[in-house]
């Protein structure tokens, strides 16, 4: 009796087993579960920005530290945010980022080192501070400042691989890519190049087209005054804005400086120029004027209301 209680058995798992194996077999594709991302299988990982010295991560980061607005930014768009303890004290966006009186200037590594990182995230020009953080083991990635748009996709990739979000960096710079391309074959186009003046400061501090901006300016087909002076960001006499006369103004300081369109108009020969004349002044966000995260969409759009506005 035993002997046979145990052949059922054996025979009645070997039933159980060629069913399950044929529902399997027979289960519709879409009802198997895909299998999940696992940012952890991404590390480690070695990540480098233009011709800085490359970082090298055994495990995807939990406690990241970032000295730059512009790649706070990116971090929390490309998802990243859960893993960000704290930013600089000019990191204003998102408003909930964690705030400190950091700055990716003048902090030591030991008041980045008590925030216990496992990434910190700086400007390139944080080069003392890096080294003091190397030194007690800490990773650390420079962040050069974007040269054009095609840079700036480069780190926010970069970002994306060093985080364990490189497949939603890939998509996000999909999507801005796709919205700027959308934007300017929207914007109408003039007979003749419309020409500008960016303005930085109200010193006529501006940026030509050598500079991350004016490499989004010139996805439009506008010609920059300041070109003829050389340089990224070289400043201009108040004489040379006005003879320029350019068809459009876009003020890059009006929080930092208070400067309006109003304000502006009341300089010294400023009510005579065609743009102040025509209202073709745009007031620009500082930060996103300034930044080549992925907020530069913003920029873009902008810029291409601006031009459609000056067009009529």
């Amino acid at each position: 009796m035993t002997g046979f209680r145990r052949l059922a058995a054996l025979l009645f798992a070997a039933l159980a087993l060629l069913i399950g194996a044929t529902a399997c077999a027979t289960r519709p594709e879409s009802a198997i579960p895909a299998p999940v991302d696992d940012p952890a299988s991404a590390f480690p990982v070695r990540v480098q920005l233009g011709d800085q010295e490359p970082v090298t991560l055994t495990q995807q980061p939990k406690r990241i530290v970032s000295l730059s607005p512009t790649a706070t930014e990116t971090l929390y768009a490309v998802g990243a945010g859960e893993q960000v303890v704290a930013v600089d004290s000019y990191s204003n966006f998102p408003e909930h980022a964690p705030r400190t009186e950091l700055s990716g200037l003048q902090a030591d590594a030991a008041a980045v080192g008590a925030h216990d990182p496992d990434l910190v995230v700086v400007p390139d020009s944080a080069t003392e501070l890096a080294e003091g953080l190397r030194a007690i083991d800490v990773p650390v990635l420079l962040t050069p400042a974007a040269a054009d748009l095609k840079s700036a996709y480069r780190q926010i990739e970069v970002l994306g691989q060093a985080t364990g979000h490189r497949e939603q960096a890939r998509d996000l710079v999909s999507t801005m890519r796709e919205e700027i391309r959308r934007i300017v074959a929207d914007t109408p186009k003039p007979p003749e190049p419309l020409t500008y003046y960016h303005e930085v400061s109200p010193d006529y501090y501006t940026a030509t087209s050598e500079s991350f901006v004016g490499d989004v300016y010139s996805r439009f087909g506008l010609r920059n005054i300041a070109d003829p002076a050389g340089g990224p960001f070289p400043q201009l006499s108040e004489e040379h804005v006005l003879q320029a006369n350019p068809d459009l103004i876009f003020l890059a300081d009006t929080e930092c400086c208070q400067v309006t369109a109003a304000s502006a108009a009341q300089r010294p020969g400023w009510a005579t120029m065609d743009a102040v004349r025509a209202g073709n002044v745009v007031e620009l966000d500082d930060d996103v004027a300034g930044r080549w995260g992925p907020r530069v969409v913003e920029l873009v759009r902008a810029i291409g209301d601006g031009i459609a506005k000056a067009q009529g």
